[in-house]
């Protein structure tokens, strides 16, 4: 029997009903619901580093945000679906082929993925062109151009600082309270919540998403994921699966180097900056935002135009991240 409504308690956007048929069955498909087992950390998350935050649970929040400013259900499908060709593991695949400052493998096999899975049948018989429900850049409310506000960019922002202690639930409900929608873009009239936005999203920045250590992790799985390819022991199919199940089937593996790398792939790890004998070097995706304020005169500007203190903390964070970061890794049983 399908669903006929779903009920929840999201921990950004408080309780929250579904029932439109066409989300419903989008929600219940297979290619949906292997979300759940694809962590918005990758392999942060599975080995306890960061808060396990699925994929599917970010999915869900952004069509929550997307709904709550008021968006078609046009684009709350585009919402939903807009991560659902995540691999296993999420950006850990980006540096498994060397993009780690793009971070798009997703969104360029994101076509081809979905034209195998189920979500197709299901949207055409709802109705939809399930190939225009995959351009995001069709959908101002859910994407936009970095550094703007997008409901993708907030709901991992606002998801990820309840889980990092940066923010409360009353800040997070201050500033949903005040986001608007202007020519299609996501705004705010307030420049103190415009302000409180881009320095919490600058902390996480560097707390968790263009984080030293975590880095180090997600370059150690990648190369645990090359070389298990390379063995044969899993192949790009697998990409497909979960987080858990492809971990499992690289650390039971007899290859001696795999099982080396695996066994740096832990909390106890750590990683110091060696710029004369590093294991590895190794960028990442910076992120940063800088919100559009409306002005009472009509006129939409970023928070950076009006706040010079701010401009210069994002552009020193932006220099102090780029370029490629010099890690010497320090084995669990060196740190003990």
């Amino acid at each position: 029997m399908s669903l006929q409504k779903i009920s929840l308690q999201d921990p950004v956007y408080g309780p929250a009903t579904i029932e439109e048929p066409v989300l419903l069955a989008v929600i219940a498909s297979e290619a949906m619901q292997r979300l759940r087992g694809v962590l918005q950390h990758g392999i942060t998350g599975l080995i306890g580093v960061t808060v396990p935050v699925s994929r599917f649970a970010h999915s869900l929040g952004t069509m929550l945000l997307v709904r709550r400013l008021g968006a078609s259900l046009e684009e709350q499908l585009a919402a939903i679906l807009h991560d659902v060709s995540h691999t296993a593991f999420s950006h850990v695949i980006d540096y498994v082929f060397y993009d780690h400052d793009n971070q798009s493998y997703h969104d360029e096999v994101k076509v081809d993925y979905v034209s195998g899975t189920d979500l197709p049948g299901v949207l055409t018989h709802y109705g939809y062109d399930w190939k225009r429900l995959l351009h995001e850049e069709a959908f101002p409310l859910l994407e936009q151009p970095a550094p703007r506000l997008c409901a993708d960019r907030l709901d991992y922002f606002l998801r990820d600082s309840l889980d990092l202690g940066l923010a409360t639930s009353a800040e997070v409900r201050r500033a949903l309270s005040s986001l608007n929608v202007h020519q299609g873009r996501i705004v705010t009239e307030s420049v103190t919540v415009a302000r409180w936005l881009a320095d919490t999203y600058l902390a996480a920045d560097d707390a968790s998403w263009a984080n030293f250590r975590e880095v180090g992790l997600y370059e150690l799985a990648a190369q645990a994921i090359r070389r298990g390819l390379a063995l044969g022991i899993i192949d790009k199919s697998d990409f497909w699966s979960t987080d858990a199940v492809v971990w499992e089937k690289l650390s039971n593996t007899d290859d001696a180097q795999l099982q080396e790398t695996v066994s740096l792939v832990s909390p106890d790890t750590r990683f110091i900056w060696d710029e004369t004998d590093p294991s590895f070097r190794v960028g990442t995706k910076v992120r940063t935002i800088d919100p559009d304020i409306l002005l009472p005169d009509g006129r939409l500007l970023p928070l950076s135009r009006l706040d010079s203190d701010f401009a210069a903390r994002r552009a020193a964070y932006l220099a102090r991240k780029e370029g490629e970061w010099p890690m010497r890794v320090i084995p669990p049983e060196e740190v003990r």
